[in-house]
């Protein structure tokens, strides 16, 4: 029998991380009656977020892993070239090699990242509307907008090239709109002549100003009864495999019940629980240029560069890069600087207004596991503690199902979806201690 079929109705609940993950799980849990303690030593949606940065995307389509077939060929190829969308630092690679290895072989073969794509699927399927939702309930609903999402494409053949990636959304249900070079320039007038080929994600959303959104969403929590600790989580107090509290830097907090959603820091957390995550950072970086010529009126993936495009309430962002190093490493701008170079290549308008413009430029970690699915459930070395990261790049996208998900689980009701392909038990070299 599982703890949570004798579960009382209300739990003292300690959510660390007051991220978007966080904040989703603290409404969440909140709705089902439970007492919300949330831990964050930051500003919730400041800059240290990695939800701060993202694209700004809600993407039913974000379902395809970043491992695919064939990747490892080009892993030599990442390595010398620091113009491609992927770097590694050569210092780094002993460090991360456990990781590359499995990262590799998870999407070394079609049905691997099938299932990935299904399991991604059932997280973000109806993102857009639940975002929508949890904006109006938060009083921030003019942060959602929903006008889809533009793919640009140099031609056809450069969408063909990627025949694998679309199969994997049609086969689950993502349904899109092909554009020629006249329907993609009257959507977005503003790119240049480079894009000739265009794929319209209808359902697809944006967030004018995830940061501001996530501070409203914890707001919105605390409003609703939540507390809000500015502290940093240590550890566990568990004895005889039972929760007792969570250890922070401002004192224990006694709880019956605790979620680990602390992003690429959740790390160490989970490992007190019991569990070995092979889990690193995916950093990302954006450059957002200040009062831009123009404003999109949909947002933009450009297909080549792997680079997405929105205008915010900050002003026109950029964002995209994928750099593998270890966590202390210093900031490479240079990486944020290429972002800008791409867009300005990208929106001819913009290269002329970039030298007057004030550049605003940021580095965040996505929390990203081996096989680009998040950790969901409970922890296997206290079954009174509940994973809720590694969402790599869905983690805005996905939040509102996570935070349900894991309440579900805390509250012993039928989940929303399957929680099966997010177990930490579906690793075979999980286990505290272990590599």
């Amino acid at each position: 029998m599982s703890s949570n079929d004798s579960a009382p109705s209300a739990l003292r609940v300690v959510v660390i991380g007051a991220g978007i993950i966080g904040a989703a799980c603290a409404i969440e849990l909140l709705r089902d009656g439970h007492q919300v303690t949330l831990v964050e030593a930051g500003d919730p949606g400041g800059t240290q977020a990695t939800s701060y940065g993202n694209a700004a995307w809600l993407s039913p389509a974000s379902v395809i892993p970043m491992s695919m077939p064939g990747l490892w060929k080009k892993i030599p190829q990442y390595l010398l070239d620091k113009n491609s969308p992927l770097t590694l630092r050569w210092r780094a690679l002993p460090a991360l090699f456990p990781w590359l290895i499995r990262f590799l072989l998870a999407g070394a073969s079609v049905a691997r990242v099938e299932a990935t794509a299904r399991a991604l699927t059932a997280l973000l399927r109806e993102a857009p509307a639940r975002h929508r939702a949890l904006a109006a309930e938060a009083g921030v609903p003019e942060l959602i907008i929903s006008r889809g999402l533009l793919y640009a494409y140099p031609n056809r053949a450069a969408f063909e090239a990627e025949a694998l990636a679309w199969r994997l959304r049609r086969d689950n249900q993502i349904s899109w709109k092909e554009l020629d070079a006249q329907a993609l320039h009257e959507l977005a007038p503003e790119i240049g002549e480079t894009y000739q080929f265009g794929i319209l994600l209808e359902q697809g959303a944006n967030c004018l100003d995830p940061g501001t959104y996530v501070a409203a969403l914890v707001k919105h929590a605390v409003a609703q009864g939540a507390t809000l600790l500015r502290a940093r989580a240590s550890g566990f107090d568990i004895q005889n495999g039972h929760l007792r509290a969570v250890l922070t830097d401002a004192g224990e907090l006694a709880c019956d019940r605790a979620v680990i959603a602390a992003g690429i820091h959740s790390k160490a957390l989970a490992k007190l629980a019991g569990d070995n995550i092979c889990m690193e950072s995916e950093r990302g970086y954006h450059v957002i240029v200040e009062n831009p010529p123009f404003k999109l009126a949909t947002p933009v993936m450009s297909g080549d560069t792997k680079i997405g495009y929105t205008s915010t309430l900050a002003g026109f962002r950029v964002a995209g890069q994928v750099e593998l190093t270890s966590m202390p490493a210093a900031p490479d701008w240079s990486r944020a600087d290429k972002l800008l170079q791409h867009a300005m290549a990208a929106y001819p308008a913009l290269a002329k207004s970039t030298k007057t413009a004030v550049i605003q430029r940021w580095m965040g970690n996505r929390p990203s596991t081996t096989d680009g699915r998040p950790v969901l459930g409970q922890a296997s070395g206290c079954a009174q503690i509940f994973h809720a990261f590694g969402h790599g790049h869905i983690g805005l996208v996905s939040g509102p199902t996570s935070g349900r998900l894991v309440a579900d689980l805390i509250s012993g009701r039928p989940p929303i979806i399957d929680p099966a392909p997010y177990s930490v038990t579906r690793f075979p070299w999980n286990r505290a201690g272990k590599n």
